[in-house]
């Protein structure tokens, strides 16, 4: 009987798709850059004023209104940026945006939850498994989180990242997240742990860059984040395997943290 992995590794060696085949490219890597500087355009243009600060800022009155009524009601609103997903030479682009309303809670305890890097597995496990502060001076910090992705398989990825925090003022506040190595861990947990080498890893996630916005409302915060990720497209023969991995990852991820996110806020809330 094949566990997960093994299967996996069936499949590569069945079809001939060695792991240095779906290697990220240098084609692969520039077009994600390029569509990343085009969307951070977008998003500091929008964080420079305060009628513009949230996505739900652009919407027409109605639209808003619409959206606003949902997340009074506790739903978490995610979205495709654009598009949700962009081919691109040897990979692909998942860019979407969640909002969440997390009543009762101010902008500083929110900011003060997510920054609280030695301890993020309090409120994001199973998905993050490990993580620390690695260094912080000013408003920028550099962190390492392990995580944990699991859709038919279970990868785990030793990740690090540079954040850099930003305000307009007490109430209007963001991050940028940039991912600065990511790293397929194989055999996680046992003696024979070790990270598969760059350009030799199964590309199930590549790259991830987060852009949170924090914004005071009336009745809690107004919290907003747009990740972008690439992946390793989805070879022919490998739809069934791969494909409900990097399809429906990006958004389920997405749609956690912000859970995860507004409960964690809650429950310190509670305890004020």
């Amino acid at each position: 009987m094949f566990n997960a992995r093994q299967l996996v590794r069936a499949v590569f060696l069945v079809l001939g798709l060695a792991p240095a085949v779906l290697a990220q490219s240098a084609a692969t890597e520039a077009a994600f850059d390029k569509y990343v500087t085009g969307a951070e355009a977008r998003i500091l243009h929008q964080r420079r004023s305060t009628e513009t600060f949230l996505s739900i800022d652009l919407l027409s009155p109605a639209q808003r209104e619409e959206t606003m009524t949902r997340l009074c009601r506790g739903e978490i609103v995610i979205e495709p940026a654009v598009s949700s997903r962009r081919e691109i030479p040897g990979g692909l682009i998942h860019d979407w945006t969640g909002t969440v309303l997390i009543p009762g809670a101010t902008v500083a305890q929110v900011l003060s939850l997510v920054r609280d890097y030695d301890h993020l597995t309090r409120y994001y496990s199973p998905d993050v498994l490990q993580s620390r502060l690695i260094s912080h001076e000013g408003d920028d910090f550099h962190i390492f989180m392990r995580l944990r992705k699991h859709k038919v398989v279970t990868v785990i990825l030793d990740t690090e990242y540079d954040v850099h925090y930003g305000r307009l003022d007490g109430a209007h506040q963001y991050s940028i997240s940039r991912s600065t190595r990511v790293s397929e861990i194989e055999d996680a947990g046992t003696a024979m742990e070790h990270a598969l080498p760059a350009g030799h890893d199964h590309g199930f996630m590549w790259r991830l860059n987060s852009y949170w916005a924090f914004a005071g409302a009336s009745d809690g915060v107004l919290v907003e984040c747009e990740a972008i990720s690439l992946t390793r497209d989805v070879p022919t023969g490998l739809g069934w395997l791969i494909g409900p991995f990097v399809q429906s990852i990006p958004r389920q991820s997405l749609q956690f943290t912000l859970n995860a996110t507004r409960q964690a806020a809650a429950a310190q809330v509670s305890h004020k």
